[in-house]
Protein backbone atom coordinates (compact mmCIF):
# COMPACT_ATOMS: atom_id res chain seq x y z
CA UNK A 1 0.00 0.00 0.00
CA UNK A 2 1.52 3.37 -0.96
CA UNK A 3 2.08 6.12 1.65
CA UNK A 4 -1.00 7.83 0.73
CA UNK A 5 -3.07 5.24 -0.25
CA UNK A 6 -6.55 5.31 1.07
CA UNK A 7 -9.09 2.49 3.14
CA UNK A 8 -12.47 1.97 2.47
CA UNK A 9 -14.03 3.13 6.51
CA UNK A 10 -17.21 2.84 7.68
CA UNK A 11 -17.67 6.30 9.37
CA UNK A 12 -20.76 4.89 11.30
CA UNK A 13 -18.95 3.86 14.33
CA UNK A 14 -16.98 6.93 14.48
CA UNK A 15 -20.05 8.68 14.49
CA UNK A 16 -21.71 6.37 17.16
CA UNK A 17 -18.45 6.80 19.22
CA UNK A 18 -18.72 10.39 18.46
CA UNK A 19 -22.51 10.54 20.14
CA UNK A 20 -21.62 8.34 22.80
CA UNK A 21 -18.84 10.69 24.33
CA UNK A 22 -20.93 13.42 24.32
CA UNK A 23 -23.60 11.59 26.05
CA UNK A 24 -21.41 10.04 28.66
CA UNK A 25 -19.24 13.09 29.13
CA UNK A 26 -22.43 15.77 29.43
CA UNK A 27 -24.05 12.91 31.92
CA UNK A 28 -20.76 12.65 33.76
CA UNK A 29 -21.09 16.89 34.26
CA UNK A 30 -24.70 16.66 35.03
CA UNK A 31 -24.34 13.99 37.24
CA UNK A 32 -20.89 15.30 38.96
CA UNK A 33 -19.08 11.53 38.43
CA UNK A 34 -15.14 12.02 37.51
CA UNK A 35 -15.22 7.74 37.08
CA UNK A 36 -17.45 8.30 33.90
CA UNK A 37 -14.78 10.54 32.63
CA UNK A 38 -12.41 8.20 33.10
CA UNK A 39 -13.90 6.27 31.67
CA UNK A 40 -14.89 7.76 28.62
CA UNK A 41 -10.70 8.28 28.76
CA UNK A 42 -9.79 4.81 29.13
CA UNK A 43 -12.04 3.55 25.91
CA UNK A 44 -10.93 6.40 23.70
CA UNK A 45 -6.93 6.15 24.56
CA UNK A 46 -7.22 2.12 24.18
CA UNK A 47 -9.57 2.68 21.47
CA UNK A 48 -6.84 4.77 19.55
CA UNK A 49 -4.37 2.42 20.64
CA UNK A 50 -6.14 -0.90 19.07
CA UNK A 51 -6.91 1.33 15.85
CA UNK A 52 -10.99 1.24 16.61
CA UNK A 53 -13.40 4.09 18.09
CA UNK A 54 -13.67 3.62 21.36
CA UNK A 55 -17.26 3.06 21.31
CA UNK A 56 -17.67 1.90 18.08
CA UNK A 57 -18.46 -1.75 19.62
CA UNK A 58 -22.13 -0.18 20.70
CA UNK A 59 -22.44 0.06 16.63
CA UNK A 60 -21.08 -3.26 15.73
CA UNK A 61 -23.03 -5.18 18.56
CA UNK A 62 -25.77 -3.32 19.11
CA UNK A 63 -26.81 -0.47 16.23
CA UNK A 64 -25.99 -2.04 12.94
CA UNK A 65 -27.20 -5.52 14.12
CA UNK A 66 -31.01 -4.17 14.99
CA UNK A 67 -30.70 -2.27 11.49
CA UNK A 68 -30.84 1.38 13.64
CA UNK A 69 -27.54 2.85 11.73
CA UNK A 70 -26.59 2.00 8.33
CA UNK A 71 -22.96 1.59 7.45
CA UNK A 72 -21.32 4.85 5.36
CA UNK A 73 -18.20 3.39 3.74
CA UNK A 74 -15.80 5.62 1.81
CA UNK A 75 -12.76 5.95 0.76
CA UNK A 76 -10.54 7.64 3.60
CA UNK A 77 -7.55 7.74 5.99
CA UNK A 78 -7.92 5.96 9.16
CA UNK A 79 -4.72 7.85 10.95
CA UNK A 80 -6.14 10.95 11.48
CA UNK A 81 -9.10 9.50 13.42
CA UNK A 82 -7.04 7.79 15.44
CA UNK A 83 -5.34 10.80 16.17
CA UNK A 84 -8.00 12.73 17.04
CA UNK A 85 -9.49 10.30 19.34
CA UNK A 86 -5.95 10.28 20.88
CA UNK A 87 -6.08 13.66 21.58
CA UNK A 88 -9.56 13.40 23.04
CA UNK A 89 -8.50 10.14 24.92
CA UNK A 90 -5.97 12.58 26.67
CA UNK A 91 -7.88 15.59 27.36
CA UNK A 92 -10.12 13.25 28.77
CA UNK A 93 -7.92 11.84 30.97
CA UNK A 94 -6.43 15.36 32.18
CA UNK A 95 -10.41 16.12 33.19
CA UNK A 96 -10.61 13.45 35.31
CA UNK A 97 -7.12 13.57 36.70
CA UNK A 98 -8.29 17.10 37.34
CA UNK A 99 -11.40 15.91 38.93
CA UNK A 100 -10.15 13.57 40.68
CA UNK A 101 -7.29 15.89 42.51
CA UNK A 102 -9.73 18.53 43.18
CA UNK A 103 -9.12 20.60 40.52
CA UNK A 104 -13.05 20.86 39.56
CA UNK A 105 -13.54 24.26 36.95
CA UNK A 106 -10.47 23.30 34.88
CA UNK A 107 -11.17 19.36 35.08
CA UNK A 108 -14.95 20.19 33.80
CA UNK A 109 -13.33 22.86 31.18
CA UNK A 110 -11.22 19.97 29.51
CA UNK A 111 -14.25 17.55 29.18
CA UNK A 112 -16.03 20.42 27.53
CA UNK A 113 -13.50 21.03 24.97
CA UNK A 114 -13.92 17.36 24.66
CA UNK A 115 -17.77 17.74 24.30
CA UNK A 116 -17.70 20.73 21.74
CA UNK A 117 -14.91 19.10 19.55
CA UNK A 118 -17.20 15.94 19.48
CA UNK A 119 -20.85 17.69 18.57
CA UNK A 120 -18.32 19.56 15.86
CA UNK A 121 -17.51 16.76 14.17
CA UNK A 122 -20.73 14.99 14.47
CA UNK A 123 -22.55 17.88 13.63
CA UNK A 124 -21.19 19.60 10.94
CA UNK A 125 -18.33 17.33 9.94
CA UNK A 126 -15.08 19.27 10.96
CA UNK A 127 -13.07 17.05 12.66
CA UNK A 128 -10.49 19.29 14.29
CA UNK A 129 -8.04 16.50 15.39
CA UNK A 130 -7.82 15.42 11.98
CA UNK A 131 -6.85 18.87 10.93
CA UNK A 132 -4.52 18.71 13.31
CA UNK A 133 -2.94 15.42 11.86
CA UNK A 134 -2.84 17.16 8.12
CA UNK A 135 -1.31 20.72 9.17
CA UNK A 136 1.46 18.33 10.93
CA UNK A 137 1.88 16.27 7.38
CA UNK A 138 2.36 19.60 5.61
CA UNK A 139 4.65 20.41 8.23
CA UNK A 140 6.55 17.40 7.67
CA UNK A 141 6.31 16.41 10.97
CA UNK A 142 7.57 12.89 11.49
CA UNK A 143 4.55 9.81 12.19
CA UNK A 144 2.45 11.80 10.25
CA UNK A 145 2.43 10.67 6.78
CA UNK A 146 -0.94 10.80 5.55
CA UNK A 147 -1.69 14.07 3.47
CA UNK A 148 -5.44 15.51 3.14
CA UNK A 149 -7.52 13.69 0.75
CA UNK A 150 -8.58 16.16 -2.11
CA UNK A 151 -11.66 16.68 -1.42
CA UNK A 152 -13.18 16.20 1.73
CA UNK A 153 -16.61 17.09 2.00
CA UNK A 154 -18.81 14.68 2.61
CA UNK A 155 -21.03 14.78 -0.64
CA UNK A 156 -17.62 14.05 -2.80
CA UNK A 157 -16.20 11.44 -1.15
CA UNK A 158 -17.03 8.25 -2.72
CA UNK A 159 -19.27 5.61 -1.01
CA UNK A 160 -19.95 1.93 -1.14
CA UNK A 161 -23.07 1.29 0.95
CA UNK A 162 -23.11 -2.79 0.85
CA UNK A 163 -20.61 -3.43 3.72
Amino acid sequence: MSENETKLIDHSPLKTNQATIILLLGLSFILDTPWLVAFVAILMVLGSILGVPGFGFFYSWVLRPLGWVQPDVYADHPEPHGFAQAIGGVFAAISAILLFTGVILPGWIFSWIVIVLAGVNLLLGFCAGCAMYYWFNRLHIPGFYKSSLPNTTPSAKPRRKDS
